[in-house]
């Protein structure tokens, strides 16, 4: 027999027929719940492991705010790490000028448009990020981390300050950024987010080693580590090594499937590269960790797919490997 394939929204409209029919019985039916608070919601929760994604992983698509969170419920995600244009987009900021072929032209523009972009940081009210919390939340998603492009050593305490304060207005507990070159970026970042008490987390990719946080660690206790495990690999080392040492100061976990450097380091399809997700995977939900294991699409989307569908099946790899 062949295989009928539903799609979420046609799933959830015969599910929600079938209780609402139930609910209208004229005898009650042995079972069935009165009121199911979260049906028709993702729920990537498995076994104790938040799963999440970054909405980077969207980036081959159309990515308003709005159509992030139906990205979101297709793929049965629940919680997210939310980059910063879509959020500043929904919050009204100054939009991106035409790009300029001139270089020197280019130059003066888009110094124009930082200064503005800046501005707009310092004083923009938190009610429209406020509003994309409830949204986002209301439909069954949360918002774990924020990106933003407003932590670099060139951007103002103002922006700074403006980027922690979104965050939590986003329900956030962390913004996340590039490592830094300078340690004295960390320290600046780390004050900041302290008086907020909301994390920073340094995220790395190939300069990953085991010790190469610990002096961000010790500038602030709001200073943390947004893990990239397959980058790890690639890089040559243990993850599960590094997660048994330092879960404690990890706030969010990039997840990705990498060929060790020995074998060229490629990104592969969940399950076709060397990083062992299973394993951490079901270490997390062993001992509990608390961090996110945040889905991140960098292999290449094959003929025919989209980067939901591949999201997806990285959602679905991960509830197996959890056996939930």
């Amino acid at each position: 027999m062949k295989h009928q394939k539903y799609s979420r929204r046609q799933f959830l409209t015969s599910t929600s027929i079938a209780l609402a029919g139930a609910a209208i019985a004229s005898k009650p039916v042995w079972g069935m719940p009165s009121y199911i608070p979260n049906l028709g919601k993702p729920n990537s929760l498995f076994k104790g492991v938040q799963i999440g994604v970054i909405t980077y992983s969207f980036r081959s698509l159309p990515s308003s705010a709005e159509q992030l969170l139906q990205y979101c419920l297709d793929c049965n995600i629940s919680a997210i790490e939310l980059m910063g244009t879509p959020a500043e987009q929904f919050a009204g900021a100054p939009a991106a000028p035409p790009r300029v072929k001139d270089a020197v032209e280019r130059k003066a523009v888009m110094a124009e448009y930082h200064r503005k972009l800046a501005e707009w940081r310092s004083q923009v009210p938190m009610t429209k990020f406020e509003q994309l919390k409830q949204m986002y939340n209301k439909a069954g998603v949360s918002i774990y981390g924020y990106k933003p492009n407003a932590l670099g050593v060139n951007n103002t305490d103002a922006e700074i300050d403006y980027a922690l304060r979104a965050a939590k207005a986003l329900g956030a507990n962390q913004v996340n950024v590039e490592y830094p070159k300078k340690p004295g970026q960390t320290k600046r970042l780390g004050s900041i987010a302290a008086r907020h008490k909301i994390h920073v987390g340094y995220h790395g990719h190939l300069q990953q080693t085991f010790d190469m946080w610990d002096g961000a660690l010790e500038q602030s206790p709001y200073n943390a580590i947004n893990f990239d495990m397959g980058h790890y690999v690639a890089a040559g080392f243990d993850p599960i090594a590094f997660l048994h040492a330092k879960q404690e100061h990890i706030v969010s976990m990039h997840t990705k499937d990498r060929k060790t450097k020995e074998n060229g380091g490629a990104n592969l399809p969940w399950g076709e590269g060397d990083t062992p997700i299973d394993e951490v995977l079901q270490l997390m939900s062993k001992r509990s960790y608390k961090f996110p294991a945040t889905i991140e699409l960098e292999y290449a989307i094959p003929a025919g797919s989209d980067a939901v569908k591949e999201v997806a099946k990285c959602v679905e790899y991960a509830r197996k490997a959890l056996n939930a």
